[in-house]
């Protein structure tokens, strides 16, 4: 209906260039990957990338971030093109992104704001919703001076929405005294939120961690037959999702968390600790791998580190290899004889296999390959964990 606000889906497409720099500490290969990467999530958040542009520097310019011929360039591109937005793949300064704006006429935003952008579509639960317009607070405010005198002419969508949009004529103080009632706001959240784990603290608890767009929330389906939304789409899940399941006559909660991502904002991970509490507090870990991702093992370490970033790394650790199916139509030749597929697969699950300390799983969700190992592999750990924490207990396992 006219006047109504359209969703997003619905809107028209951005069109967006996206820009990083070749530097001593990321080579061309890393950045190509790093490029990927945005342009899917750009994707993700309704921009379609036309353009990518990239410049070899030792470090970003500290007031132009590009030198100022390759400033130049994208500007004519832009304007010759009528592009709509502009993404920098490092997170920019207040100064920068001004400076840009200027220059390019149009929209400029960095992969922080991005994700941010992303994460206030995906967030339905209230907590997820507070804690996403927190971190969009701490992005805006040092950035509030600068806003006023060039954000009039830049039309709303992708970096503009949720709290940017809300608070985007508030200043320094009302912006300051939101960040601290979303706080308080969020303390509340989490208190009520370690009640009830605390009310459910008989059940062995099982998470699903990984990178995004892993597959966690398809094989949260498999074990609980339940429909959590599930998408090719990064950040597909914000809200933390938590089912009952039963394997056999064994029962364990089993959570779905946010994925983890490389240079996820630190605003972002911030206010999620309380989110990620639910991997942190867990008994087993279900630590979900893209198998078919050209860079999955740079994607495990992420995780990992993340892991033991928020006190989570000394758990029992199932390590799932999602997507083989994917794996062996990227990998193998349609020619290649079934037999040598095999054994070459099988060479590679034992070379995994020799990189981790526990039980390691190759399956497909999508296909159902391996879930009943997957379930059997479970239910094992879960028991183990019952029969230590409730040794003379029974009725549990």
């Amino acid at each position: 209906m006219a006047g109504q606000k359209q969703d997003r889906s619905q809107q028209e497409i951005e069109k967006a260039v996206i820009l990083g720099l070749v530097s001593s500490d990321q080579t061309l290969e890393m950045l190509m990957e790093y490029f990927d990467e945005l342009t899917f999530l750009a994707s993700t958040a309704g921009a379609q990338v036309v353009k990518q542009f990239y410049q070899k520097l030792s470090m970003p310019n500290s007031k132009t971030y590009v030198g100022s011929g390759k400033l130049i360039e994208i500007a004519n591109y832009i304007k010759t093109h009528e592009i709509d937005l502009a993404i920098i793949d490092d997170e920019l300064s207040p100064s920068q992104q001004n400076y840009l704006e200027k220059t390019f006429e149009c929209k400029v935003i960095d992969r922080s704001m991005l994700i941010l952008d992303i994460f206030a579509l995906r967030a339905k639960t209230v907590q997820a919703k507070t804690q996403v317009e927190l971190a969009q607070m701490q992005y805006l405010l040092p950035r509030l001076r600068g806003m006023w005198s060039h954000l009039d002419r830049i039309k709303g969508g992708i970096g503009m929405r949720g709290a940017g949009e809300k608070e985007i004529e508030t200043d320094r103080r009302v912006a300051k005294y939101k960040i601290n009632q979303l706080k308080i706001k969020l303390k509340q959240i989490d208190v009520q939120n370690k009640t009830r784990r605390k009310n459910r603290g008989q059940l062995i608890r099982v998470a699903l961690v990984g990178y995004t767009n892993t597959g966690k929330s398809t094989i949260m389906n498999l074990l609980s037959k339940s429909a959590v939304f599930a998408e090719n789409k990064l950040f597909a899940t914000v809200d933390t999702t938590v089912r009952k399941v039963v394997i056999e006559t064994t029962a364990f909660l089993l959570s779905d968390t946010v994925g983890f991502i490389r240079k996820l904002p630190h605003h972002l991970i911030e206010s999620f600790k309380s989110t990620l509490d639910e991997s942190r507090e867990s008994d087993i870990l279900l630590h979900v791998v893209d198998l078919s991702h050209p860079h999955f093992e740079d994607q495990l370490k992420v995780v990992l580190k993340t892991l033991q970033e928020i006190d989570a790394s000394n758990k029992t650790i199932i390590t799932i290899y999602n997507k083989i199916d994917l794996y062996k139509k990227k990998a193998y030749d349609e020619l290649m004889p079934k037999a040598k597929k095999e054994e070459l697969f099988n060479k590679l699950q034992k070379s995994i296999r020799q990189q981790h300390k526990g039980p390691v799983i190759f399956l497909s969700a999508t296909q159902g390959i391996n879930i009943v190992t997957l379930k059997d592999t479970l239910l094992k750990e879960v028991i183990k964990h019952y029969r230590i924490r409730y040794p003379y207990k029974h009725s549990f396992y």
